[in-house]
């Protein structure tokens, strides 16, 4: 009889509030690009970006995720981040001498030319050109705010751009910064399996992505367009442009007037 106890042997898995070990403990990596974001929530990360194609990414070093946590930077004992607005008004303001010092780190750190932003509800809407933009640097530094938001003269002294995910408030930055980040990484070479991927998706050409289908070729009266069963390839990419169009008219007039000026 084996007198050892049923878990002998076992892993003992337990809830942690502490962030995957895919950006902690780690020396910084010169050669790859790399995200650098200065936050309050720094555990938030890597968040969604530790999974799927981009988390394994990151395990294998083809990217870098660095975070700057601005508590670390507070002012006194009690490590104090924000003050009361001037003038007066609700809420709370991230302190300028408080961020300084955390944005001197990442500046310090990274290459030269590396894109600084803010994520701001009142800034230019991300999209997939800025993604494209971003991928082709060295990396990107991002900082997140909370409360009210930044003092202005940070924005002013260090020229930041100020990026919004879209026209809506959240309660921080790090949700929208890891969106951007994950829309950008996989741009990079070598994160997607195929290449060629990112070439028809909506927006890589100023047009929503046709429509899509898989096995099986009839599901519940539902059948494939027989075009894309044709194996005729030119019949096909005509087949998809033309979906492009009409989804694009349909869903999106904006893209679809500010696509035809491009043809004019």
């Amino acid at each position: 009889m084996n007198d050892k106890p049923l878990s002998y042997g076992r892993k003992s898995i337990s809830a942690s509030t502490s962030p995957k070990e895919l950006m902690t403990k780690k020396p910084r990596l010169s050669k790859v690009w790399t995200a650098d974001v200065i936050t309050l929530y720094p555990n938030l990360f890597p968040g969604v970006l530790s999974e799927s194609i981009v988390g394994k990414s990151l395990e294998k070093n083809k990217w870098a995720l660095e975070t700057v946590n601005l508590r670390d930077f507070g002012i006194g004992a009690h490590k104090k981040v924000d003050d009361t607005p001037a003038g007066g008004g609700a809420g709370l303001v991230l302190r300028a001498d408080v961020i300084e010092p955390a944005l001197e780190k990442s500046i310090s750190s990274s290459p030269k030319g590396r894109p600084l932003v803010y994520m701001s509800p009142r800034g230019k809407r991300f999209d997939q050109a800025l993604a494209k933009k971003w991928a082709a640097a060295s990396g990107v530094i991002i900082l997140c705010g909370r409360f009210e938001g930044i003092d202005e003269r940070i924005l002013e002294r260090y020229n930041i751009d100020e990026i919004s995910l879209g026209d809506f408030v959240m309660t921080g930055g790090e949700i929208a910064a890891q969106a951007m980040i994950d829309a950008t990484v996989r741009l990079l070479p070598n994160i997607l399996g195929n290449p060629d991927s990112p070439l028809d998706e909506s927006h890589s050409n100023g047009l929503l992505e046709y429509p899509q289908y898989t096995k099986p070729a009839e599901w519940k009266g539902q059948k494939i367009p027989d075009t894309l069963l044709s194996g005729h390839h030119e019949n096909i990419a005509k087949w998809r442009m033309d979906q492009a169009k009409t989804k694009t008219k349909k869903h999106r007039p904006d893209l679809w007037k500010a696509w035809n000026k491009t043809k004019s």
